[in-house]
């Protein structure tokens, strides 16, 4: 009798068993029943949402509300939600868009798109001088940028290198074959009252010098506030006594200076770069930075543009034309020239371009660059070149009116919505 009640309780544990396992697992198939129906109607999200905005009192309106985790498996089937609906006599919403999409073209905005007047060579025929004419119309753009510059701060007017270089910490001024007059060399700061123009202030001393060249190897293929985040780092970062000088760069382990540095694009390379030309300075520039273009250019990872760019910051010495991306980019829109890469840009402009702009137009480009003609997706609605003309790269923009429709079936009776209207804008060229 013992073996038989023990069998009957066991038979009968089994049995409960069965049961809670079967209904869970019919109660989790019949919800994802329920999901593949409803999606092979037209999609659940479109149908909850419908529920929502009509009965609040539903199930699934309710969900969002209930406490504790949300589990799929207690989630009523919606078969089960069909059948409670039908109990209380509200039918299933439907919605069906009758319209798609209406297009309807606007006229463009105030875009005019300009001439190319590009440079031209004129060749003397007696003497055979060549003389670059410059272009007809580019001192009114020079002074239309500059007047959009001054209305919109970008970040090169307070990130770029020229500006992140410590002016408070070296006592070292500099020791170079500079001409005696250029000795504590001025040189050339942005004006933070005018974003894009430049004003003359005192030398640069040693550290600094060597700072600006640092920041200028690492704005390679980087934004500028990524650099001038990697500069704070090594600013605050390298261990006294020697800090952020020429000296700290020497003693740090490369590994540490990566991972200062690790921000910026190609940061391997760039701590390659930067100790091998740290050795560079110590052992043939006497400890401190080239003061000729040749010089800047022979240190690993310094080229043109960085060379043009750290004599006119670091020494006060404008000997050429610093052309980035967005100078070369910028230009060629304008249609000053038809160039392949910044260097044949910058031999182009130095031809013509007047020497006292030769500085600052970097400056004034980038951050042209960075806040209306952008690489990708150009504000040319919002820039006065375009709209008198000037700039043979302008964009129009022509408007597109989307209309969509949508009616509701409710207790077998159309219900009709309307839409807002959607405005995609189109660019196309002008």
């Amino acid at each position: 009798m013992k073996t038989s009640r023990l069998a009957r309780e066991t038979a009968t544990l089994g049995k409960n068993s069965e049961v809670v396992t079967r209904r869970r697992t019919r109660g989790f198939a019949a919800s994802i029943n329920g999901f593949a129906a409803a999606d092979a109607r037209g999609g659940l999200a479109v149908k909850q949402e419908d529920e929502r905005d009509d009965d609040d009192s539903s199930s699934l309106s309710s969900l969002g509300s209930s406490p504790g985790p949300f589990d799929i498996e207690d989630t009523p089937s919606l078969l089960d939600e069909t059948q409670q609906k039908r109990k209380r006599g509200i039918s299933t919403p439907t919605t069906t868009i009758l319209t798609e999409a209406s297009s309807i073209n606007g006229s463009p905005t105030n875009i005019k798109k300009g001439k190319r007047h590009p440079a031209r060579k004129v060749v003397d025929h007696d003497s055979g001088d060549v003389t670059i004419h410059p272009p007809p119309n580019w001192e009114e753009i020079y002074r239309l940028v500059q007047e959009m510059r001054k209305k919109v701060l970008a970040p090169v007017d307070t990130m770029g290198c020229e500006s992140l270089a410590d002016s408070t910490r070296s006592p070292r001024v500099c020791k170079s074959s500079l001409p005696p007059i250029l000795t504590h060399s001025q040189t050339h700061t942005k004006n933070n009252t005018t974003p894009g123009t430049f004003t003359l202030t005192n030398s640069n001393t040693q550290d600094q010098r060597f700072q600006t060249l640092i920041a200028l190897m690492l704005s390679s293929q980087t934004r500028d506030t990524t650099t001038a985040l990697a500069m704070t780092s090594l600013q605050t970062s390298l261990p006294p006594p020697h800090g952020f000088t020429l000296e700290g760069i020497l003693a740090i382990q490369p590994e540490t200076l990566n991972t200062l540095i690790h921000a910026v694009g190609f940061h391997n390379n760039k701590t390659r770069y930067i100790k091998s030309t740290a050795l560079l300075l110590k052992s043939n520039f006497n400890s401190d930075i080239p003061d000729t273009i040749e010089g800047l250019i022979s240190l690993p990872g310094v080229g043109p543009k960085m060379a043009y760019l750290c004599m006119s910051a670091a020494w006060g010495r404008d000997e050429g034309i610093g052309v980035d991306v967005h100078v070369h980019r910028i230009t060629n829109l304008w249609g000053w020239h038809r160039t392949g890469g910044p260097e044949e840009t910058r031999k182009g402009l130095e031809a013509w371009l007047p020497r006292e702009r030769w500085h600052e137009i970097n400056g004034l480009l980038v951050g042209f660059g960075q806040t209306v003609c952008l690489p990708v997706g150009r504000r040319c609605g919002e820039c006065t070149l375009s709209a008198r003309g000037l700039c043979p790269g302008a964009v129009a923009q022509k408007e597109t009116v989307v209309k969509r429709k949508r009616v509701k079936v409710e207790k077998g009776k159309e219900v009709k919505e309307e839409v807002e209207d959607v405005v995609v804008l189109k660019e196309e060229d002008g």
